[in-house]
């Protein structure tokens, strides 16, 4: 009788030890989340959303698998900004990340400045899970130790610490302008030490690739979170590209790097069949903003917007609504297309949903859950979006403010840089259908009164709550600051 209760009492025991190793690793283990987040690239610039100039076979393969969203936004028609909002889920406005007296719109090199600690990441909320977090590619939300990756919740890093044109040469040009006297050669990191300076802006994407890769099947046997904000095509005017695309394709420099992206692409969603984690897997392939456009703005010579109005840096159709695929055999429908405005603000809380986790943030957000969209099991046309309200900000200036198919610029004493209005003109209210008007070429403030006021009404929330020029809102947090940064340089 002993002998049968404690055997009993041994199999419980053992039971209670290796059932958690069950959960985690039986039928329904947690996703990994792959976020590929290209710099500039535009709503034109791939197969999938209309380029004719570009080869993008393997993207055209991502959508055939997955799903286009094609009312995907970012927050800010610049860097630093749009990157603060897809990780925080926050409009950059709300966690200080939107302008700074040192450095403008962007952070530049050496600055005071960047994403306050105190301000909680997706990698953070995903790491606190159990999950193995990287960051490979370009960072831009502050260079000095305390707001590098590796203290906002990554476990590794790898890759440039700002924009690839802000290198010593430019520095050296612009002279007192940004203290860019300072600026250092542009430095290739791992974690928080400059391994190589300057870095070989040709091999950024073949280099970022293949970290990718190691990454993948260095942590395939556990949950993980990769963050991949490739540094192409870039603010340069000649973005850069390796030997083997270099000057291959139909749309010089610009073409050449967008075509070594879409290999890039290719060459993840491989490894991940390869390895058999592709059915629990989420990538998600989209842009920081949309292209800057060239002089000529039929050219597509620094990308293309197409078919919308205006170029990136702006707070036009063209610069906030970024081609977006979503890929997850099994889970995502084949060929399928989301028309629901969504956004970057939506990836943290959505992430810790798919992830299980009970999350409540521990700070305000702007962003909202949307798994139940991405996973939809068919087109997802009509559906209302979940933000009654979007917002379009210029750096500290609110210019514009969306509910459902109606955007509304507003009248502006003082417009800044604007899509719409030049310098001393502003004074009317713009109102377009971006549904049906997806050029925004018919204002029809006129014959919609009603829907001009609803919008001007939710543009006094955003002021109220994120702030406005000469304005700080009661929803605004500090931007994180050191003393004395000093540049990163290899030792």
């Amino acid at each position: 009788m002993i002998h049968r209760l404690t055997f009993r009492l041994f199999t419980i025991l053992f039971v209670m030890s290796v059932f958690p190793r069950i959960l985690l690793s039986g039928e329904t283990p947690r996703p990994n989340f792959i976020l590929i987040y290209c710099d500039n690239l535009g709503y034109g610039d791939i197969e999938p959303f209309g380029s004719t100039v570009h080869r993008t076979p393997r993207l055209n393969e991502m959508a055939a698998e997955g799903r286009r969203f094609t009312d995907f936004n970012v927050t800010a028609g610049v860097c630093t900004p749009s990157r603060a909002s897809i990780l925080t889920g926050c409009y950059s406005q709300r966690v200080g990340m939107h302008h700074n007296s040192r450095d403008g719109i962007v952070l530049r090199p050496v600055s005071p400045y960047g994403l306050n600690p105190d301000e909680e990441t997706v990698a953070e909320v995903l790491k606190q899970s159990g999950y193995t977090t990287g960051c490979i590619g370009k960072w831009h939300l502050g260079d000095q130790p305390k707001f590098l990756p590796t203290r906002q919740g990554f476990d590794y890093f790898y890759g440039i610490p700002y924009s690839d044109d802000m290198t010593e040469a430019v520095g050296k040009r612009i002279g007192d302008r940004f203290n860019g006297n300072q600026w250092p050669p542009l430095p290739l990191m791992i974690n928080d030490e400059v391994v190589d300076a300057p870095v070989d802006r040709d091999m950024l994407t073949v280099d970022y690739t293949e970290k990718t890769i190691s990454f993948i099947e260095e942590h395939q046997d556990e949950p993980f979170f990769l963050y991949l904000p490739q540094a192409m095509p870039g603010s340069t005017s000649t973005p850069f590209a390796s030997p083997r695309f270099k000057g291959k394709s139909k749309n010089g420099p610009w073409g050449d790097s967008v075509e070594e992206l879409d290999w890039s692409t290719g060459e993840i969603l491989d490894k991940l069949k390869e390895l058999n984690l592709d059915e629990r897997t989420l990538v998600i392939f989209t842009s920081d903003n949309g292209a800057p456009l060239a002089t000529d703005v039929e050219s597509p010579s620094r990308g293309s917007n197409k078919p919308f109005h205006g170029r990136g840096y702006t707070t036009a159709e063209g610069a906030f609504r970024v081609p977006t695929i979503m890929w997850w055999p099994g889970k995502i429908a084949a060929d399928s297309r989301c028309d629901t405005l969504t956004s970057t603000l939506d990836v943290l809380p959505t992430f810790a949903a798919m992830a299980g986790i009970d999350y409540e943030p521990t700070q305000k957000i702007d962003g909202k859950e949307i798994s139940s969209i991405i996973l939809s099991d068919q087109h997802v046309e009509d559906r209302e979006s979940p933000h009654s309200a979007y917002y379009y900000y210029s750096a500290e200036q609110l210019q514009a403010v969306r509910s459902g198919p109606w955007k509304l610029f507003l009248p502006l004493q003082n417009p800044g840089r604007h899509p719409h209005f030049k310098k001393n003109e502003g004074s009317e209210p713009l109102l377009f259908n971006v549904k049906e008007d997806i050029g925004s070429t018919e204002n029809v403030a006129a014959s919609h009164p009603e829907i001009v006021a609803k919008l001007t009404q939710l543009a006094e929330e955003a002021r109220a709550d994120l702030g406005d020029t000469g304005t700080r809102g009661t929803g605004q947090r500090t931007i994180g600051q050191v003393v004395n940064p000093k540049p990163q340089i290899k030792q």
